[in-house]
């Protein structure tokens, strides 16, 4: 049978990284085979571009931002096709509809964005962890990239995860409640989509 691809979804200090490895551990224990990735990741040489730019080191446009994101994505879809394929779960924190949302806030078209991902794996199940701007501010106020600076863009960021959320295969949880309210409702969604395999 073949595996799932689960995405974690959010503005940052949303709780993806935590419940991403809450749910990985949960499944683990259940016997099953699971991996986690991070996007972006860093560890590639286009991560390696993509942390300068968050950085302030390089000036790259919003568009060419977006294609580095996606293209870092790219670089593990072999990797990804052969692990859902031999069963493997996959667990994804940041995928597909990051570079939706914040490309949609910075003005580019959704649909060149949609486009340009349309062969890299889907998610079987994309749960967005809701929080506000402000929220995220609060939980991260020093270090904070430069998209993480701009209140403004991640309002828009949110709107865009909002409107993608009414698509199929999506749920929405509410990030700011506590951290064990949010695992359990994470659970429950997984357990649900598990369930319908």
């Amino acid at each position: 049978m073949a595996g799932l691809l689960i995405a974690f979804e959010g503005l940052d200090q949303s709780g993806k990284e935590t419940q991403a490895q809450e749910v990985r551990e949960r499944l683990r224990g259940k016997g099953h085979k699971v991996r986690l990735l991070s996007f972006p990741d860093y560890g590639t040489s286009i991560g390696e571009e993509i942390a300068r730019a968050l950085q302030g080191e390089r000036d790259y446009g919003p568009d060419v931002m977006q294609l580095l994101f996606v293209a870092n994505r790219y670089e593990r879809k072999p990797a990804m096709e052969e692990w859902i394929e031999g069963g493997l779960f996959l667990i994804c924190d940041r995928y597909r509809a990051s570079s939706i949302a914040y490309g949609e806030a910075h003005g580019l078209d959704v649909n060149w964005l949609t486009d340009i991902q349309k062969f890299l794996p889907n998610p079987d199940l994309t749960i967005l962890l809701d929080i506000s701007p402000e929220t995220a501010l609060k939980r991260k106020a020093v270090g904070r990239d430069r998209y993480e600076r701009n209140l403004e863009l991640l309002e828009r960021v949110r709107q865009s995860y909002h409107r993608q959320a009414t698509q199929p295969g999506w749920q929405i949880v509410d990030g700011e409640q506590p951290k064990a309210a949010v695992t359990d409702a994470v659970t429950r969604i997984v357990d649900e989509r598990l369930a319908r395999r």
